[in-house]
């Protein structure tokens, strides 16, 4: 029997009549095809990934299973709808604490109209993916059997500024409860969960270095898959905590050249992860946990990013909104200062 997922945190829902992912009992995940160009091309990419020889067995295994392709009941009622028939990623999954981060300071494929190329300059300069070279799309972050989960609304989410990505970062790992905005997050599981050889840094660096050579392809508007038990994380136990890359509807082939975009965002995610390990009790934000939270609220308003002007972050990524060009190798820049950056973003 089909179902809405239960822990969906981004993307669009099978909520109220409209379209969006089902699964099902046996651990597969139903995406509706969209119609467009963005359905085959995520297609072709599983087909690709699937046949493709060149790439290690300890990468394929950051990418969901993809069992085809099949028609099935659409979740708004309009009939028999095709649907990618992939790995149910949060199967088995008690209580899991989820993040889904997009990766890269640009969205949008070169090959994308104007029209759509604006419409994501928009939402990038809306969230953090300008000066971090990534954004939170969506989180849920369980707290307790009794209070539940901490979800913040979607756009509320995807409009972080710098410092509250910081502040998430962190209380991602944090044992102490989300409902006293004045606590600082103590990073109590970073260790358990962002640390150790399997931890999420630990993969994290592993795609890395794959990120660092593979020139086949060009990830797009891709994100990476953030999972973790949390109730096991506090009981000692190995918490299951697993990174997965989603969402390839703008894959486009590589041609012998690196994808420096999502690789700059990938090293500024690893950077900021590895500041939490290194110095969790030293690493603070500019803001208070309360000033920080105060519009994390579980709406889809409220939350509100400075866009005037994005500067140094702290990460090497410089951005002036003002001022933003294509470098030609897919990273957003800043024309009146290009500067050199540790993290291969200029």
């Amino acid at each position: 029997m089909l179902k809405v997922p239960p822990h969906q945190v981004a993307g669009h829902e099978a909520v109220n009549g409209k379209l969006g992912p089902l699964v099902d009992e046996s651990g597969r995940f139903y995406k509706p095809l969209q119609g467009d160009e963005r359905g085959s091309n995520e297609v072709a990419f599983y087909i690709s990934l699937s046949t493709n020889s060149g790439i290690p067995e300890h990468i394929q295994r950051f990418f969901p299973t993809f069992y085809g392709t099949q028609l099935i009941e659409a979740s708004d009622g309009s009939g028999l709808k095709p649907h990618l028939v992939l790995e149910d990623l949060a199967r088995g999954q008690v209580n899991p604490s989820i993040m889904d981060v997009k990766i890269g300071s640009r969205t949008w494929a070169p090959e994308a109209s104007q029209k759509y190329i604006e419409k994501c300059l928009k939402k990038d300069r809306e969230s953090s993916s300008l000066p971090l070279g990534f954004r939170i799309s969506g989180l849920q972050i369980f707290r307790s059997k009794g209070l539940g989960f901490w979800k913040p609304g979607k756009k509320a989410a995807q409009k972080l500024s710098t410092e509250e990505v910081k502040l998430v970062l962190r209380r991602f790992v944090s044992s102490n409860t989300l409902n006293d905005l004045d606590l600082e997050p103590d990073c109590a599981l970073a260790s358990t969960v962002y640390g150790g050889s399997t931890g999420i840094l630990s993969q994290l660096l592993e795609l890395k270095a794959w990120f660092e050579d593979q020139t086949t392809y060009h990830f797009y508007s891709c994100s990476i898959l953030v999972v973790f038990e949390k109730e096991l994380a506090l009981e000692g136990s190995n918490p299951g905590a697993q990174i997965k890359l989603i969402d390839f509807a703008h894959v486009y082939e590589g041609r012998g050249v690196i994808d420096h975009n999502f690789l700059g965002g990938l090293c500024s995610l690893i950077k900021f992860i590895s500041e939490i390990l290194t110095a969790p009790n030293e690493c603070k934000t500019e803001v208070s946990a309360k000033d920080g939270q105060k519009n994390l609220i579980n709406t889809d308003n409220g939350v509100v990013a400075d866009q005037e002007n994005f500067v140094n972050s702290g990460n090497g990524v410089v951005a002036d909104q003002e001022n933003l060009i294509n470098s030609g190798n897919g990273v957003v820049a800043d024309q009146k200062n290009l500067t050199s950056t540790d993290n291969g973003v200029s």
